[in-house]
């Protein structure tokens, strides 16, 4: 996938006036995007428009405008965008009771590095969590958190062949998985493979 560069990104002008549409459109495309697993727990599958909107809207609220700070945006923001090889997601742990999160937070230390994806007849393809920084402390766990997966060759011909994704989450505290994901989200992460 083509890194974003300041040639692809809107004047703030520009974008204050098509905001709306490239919103919309957006929202639409992660639609196919999205994964919840189990009651708590969602994967949201990035790709190049999803960043781009990401960067766009940064800057707007920011109000960045100048070479230097768009620059900072894209590096900070380009690694999410996958690379052909591999999925790259942002993992959340949802619970809107601020208690209850707390609760939750504090038993799912480690559950980041125990999210995978599975291409039948393999096994599963654990994530590469946090490699900008450390998200747990040792009394918790972040609710978020970035996750790449990085998948052999045979797997990617053997999706595109038809075979079955699934994914999970195999914590001690949290084992939830789905197999197969939805036709719709396995055609949306197949578009980002090589």
């Amino acid at each position: 996938m083509n890194k974003l560069t300041r040639d692809d990104l809107y004047t703030l002008e520009k974008y204050a006036g098509i905001r709306p549409e490239f919103r919309a459109r957006v929202i639409a495309h992660k639609k196919n995007r999205n994964v919840r697993i189990g009651p708590s727990a969602a994967l949201y599958f990035e790709d190049r428009m999803t960043i781009q909107y990401q960067v766009q809207e940064m800057l707007r609220v920011e109000r960045i405008f100048e070479a230097a700070g768009i620059h900072e945006e894209l590096e900070a923001y380009n690694p999410l965008i996958p690379d052909g090889a591999n999925w790259k997601a942002t993992f959340m742990i949802e619970e809107p009771d601020v208690e209850k999160r707390r609760e939750l937070l504090a038993g799912l230390i480690g559950i980041e590095d125990r999210v995978w994806v599975r291409v039948t007849g393999h096994d599963p393809v654990y994530a590469i969590a946090d490699e900008d920084l450390e998200r747990n402390t040792e009394e918790k766990t972040s609710a978020v958190h970035f996750l790449r997966f990085e998948l052999a060759p045979g797997m990617v011909s053997e999706l595109r062949a038809g075979a079955v994704l699934g994914l999970g989450i195999d914590h001690r505290n949290y084992r939830y998985q789905l197999e197969p994901v939805t036709d719709n989200v396995r055609d949306a992460l197949l578009a980002d493979l090589d």
